[in-house]
């Protein structure tokens, strides 16, 4: 692996920072990570799934998400989340004033009461170093500038303990919990590089017990045959037709393993459906062929896009292969990753509409396993879902 230098003056001191080269592979999760639930938060490449609030100069260098300059402000992930673990790696100058924002609006302005401000600091930079909760409590320990380091966080109903270096740093438990929000990168003073930001769902429970279709209905009339097989999948073959969940969720993360057993078949799970009604909801994707040899080309939407609203931006999955896909809702923004990697953003801008095909739906609506046509044959196994709590304060 190739190393080179890059320099940057900072308003007291000398950065010299080693980048990966171009040619470097981005981090991607490992397979114990996908069976484990973990998500990439960022791809290594691209600033997807991000947004910025301020000008300042976010970049992708080497690797790592980087800033240095410009006007003080955010860069927020375009989700919200629940409870999570949370991993994240930074390196600073040793002036620099920074931080990763937890449970946060995408503007915040109290540290003490709309968000979890997890400083990155010297001792001298700030009253409240690297490790501590802005407002909130004061990490006793002191890690170094100039060389990564990393945060481990547990964020659960209001609870968060947070390691750096594997070395515990805070144990924080707020009595009135923020619930959910954004994650945000700070860039306030200094400059600041993150890297390997990846997040694991935390609460999931499972929705299908591996034995029968308890919990799920069979639409009538229709021609997909659901089953459960000796090994505890959920499987579908010939089609239409669907599978109903019993319950009904509006904001929530649901995770899930699929496999294809055909070539370029085509599924999806819908959700926020009408209860009783065919195939009327948001749909995310399952269809993992592409285009002249490009994933970047997906066929009909791909693999964890949204039909008819957006198309996956890579087909990352394969058929034949067992494959990992994690949905995120929360009031008019979804998105999904397919193992590990987000391929999915979309925010609906439409008029809220009880019918999704209609407008923005933000009621309780069922989940529905489709089959699509006689050529359907998939499983499914691991289906897991958590309701989003709401917003605190």
């Amino acid at each position: 692996m190739h190393v080179t230098l890059r320099v940057t003056l900072c308003t007291a001191a000398l950065f010299v920072i080693p980048v990966l080269s171009a040619a470097a592979e981005p981090g991607v999760p490992t397979k114990e990570e996908l069976a484990d639930g973990w998500i990439m938060l960022f791809d290594g490449e691209t600033l997807f799934g991000w947004q910025a609030t301020s000008e300042a100069n976010w970049k992708v260098d080497g690797g790592a998400i980087s800033v240095s300059q410009g006007s003080p402000g955010f860069l927020h992930t375009t989700s919200q989340f629940g409870d999570y673990a949370l991993k994240v790696d930074f390196r600073h100058a040793a002036e620099t004033n920074s931080g990763v924002f937890l449970h946060t609006p995408e503007k915040p302005t109290d540290p003490k009461n709309d968000c979890y401000e997890l400083n990155i600091a010297a001792p001298g930079v700030s009253a409240f170093p690297t490790g501590s909760f802005v407002g909130r409590k004061k990490c006793e320990k002191e890690f170094s500038a100039e060389k990564w380091h990393t945060f481990e966080v547990t964020l659960r109903s209001g609870r968060c303990t947070v390691k750096v270096d594997a070395q515990e740093a805070l144990d924080y438990t707020d009595e009135k919990p923020l619930g959910r929000g954004h994650i945000s990168l700070q860039f306030n003073k200094g400059a600041v590089e993150f890297k390997n930001i990846k997040l694991k769902p935390l609460g999931l429970q499972s929705i299908f017990n591996g034995k029968d279709l308890t919990g799920w209905t069979v639409f009538p009339g229709e021609k997909s045959v659901f089953s459960v097989t000796p090994k505890g999948e959920l499987n579908v073959k010939n089609g239409r037709g669907q599978l109903e969940s019993q319950g009904q969720y509006a904001d929530f993360t649901l995770q899930l393993e699929v496999f294809v057993n055909g070539k370029t078949l085509n599924s999806g799970i819908f959700f926020r459906s009408i209860p009783g009604q065919f195939w009327n909801g948001y749909e995310s994707q399952i269809q993992n062929g592409f285009k002249d040899g490009d994933r970047t080309k997906p066929v009909d939407c791909g693999t964890g896009g949204f039909y008819r609203r957006q198309n996956a931006r890579k087909v990352v999955a394969d058929d034949f292969i067992w494959f990992h896909k994690t949905l995120v809702v929360s009031g008019d923004h979804m998105a999904t990753w397919v193992n590990g990697y987000q391929v999915s953003d979309f925010t609906d801008t439409r008029p809220e509409n009880e019918n999704p095909r209609n407008g923005l739906r933000v009621q309780k609506g069922t989940l529905l396993i489709q089959g699509h046509d006689p050529t359907t044959d998939l499983s499914f196994r691991n289906i897991r879902l958590a309701e989003m709590p709401a917003r605190g304060k």
